[in-house]
């Protein structure tokens, strides 16, 4: 009985000094980051992105994002920024499909061009590629993207950021 004490007791040490493995990451935000801060993040796995883009007229220099939205579930986040004067444009997800990207472009204080890639090759872009780039990604295999946060101006989106981390259904 003593031995079988002792053995337990050494593997209980050895895993108490064993790292456990990470697998949340964020990629810091990009922009302004004037503005109110946002989260999207809710329970669940996304399903989808709606996304409004103020209009490019072929006359205004710079257009932005100014309005975002994720899909968990069925359903979908408060809008962060707003749907005035945007186009809307949206990408609904298979099913064990993810975004494993997120990337685009700001300019002078806002968020010009968004895009997302899923682990299926698909892409959704949105908005015009005019500024700074900016590309997010998980840094540990199996992670996806599970909300996004930043700030926003109430007309437009200033800053993203991704946080990223392995999804783990709970029903199964």
């Amino acid at each position: 009985m003593l031995h079988h004490f002792v053995v337990l007791s050494a593997l209980c040490a050895m895993s108490m000094t064993m790292p456990l493995p990470e697998f949340y990451s964020y990629s810091p935000a990009a922009g302004g980051g004037s503005g109110t801060e946002f989260s999207t993040a809710q329970e669940g796995r996304i399903t989808g992105v709606r996304v409004y883009e103020y209009p490019y007229y072929g006359y205004y220099y710079n257009n932005y994002i100014n309005g975002i939205q994720l899909r968990y579930g069925s359903n979908w986040t408060e809008l962060v920024g707003t749907n005035s004067y945007g186009n809307e444009r949206a990408m609904t997800l298979f099913d064990n499909e993810h975004f494993v990207q997120v990337s685009g472009k700001y300019y002078s204080g806002y968020i010009s061009e968004l895009m997302f890639v899923t682990n299926e090759g698909r892409s959704f872009k949105v908005g015009q590629p005019s500024g700074l780039s900016f590309n997010f990604y998980p840094t540990h295999d199996g992670s996806e993207l599970r909300f996004l946060s930043g700030r926003q101006s109430g007309s437009y989106l200033t800053s993203i950021g991704a946080h990223w981390g392995v999804y783990y259904n709970s029903t199964s």
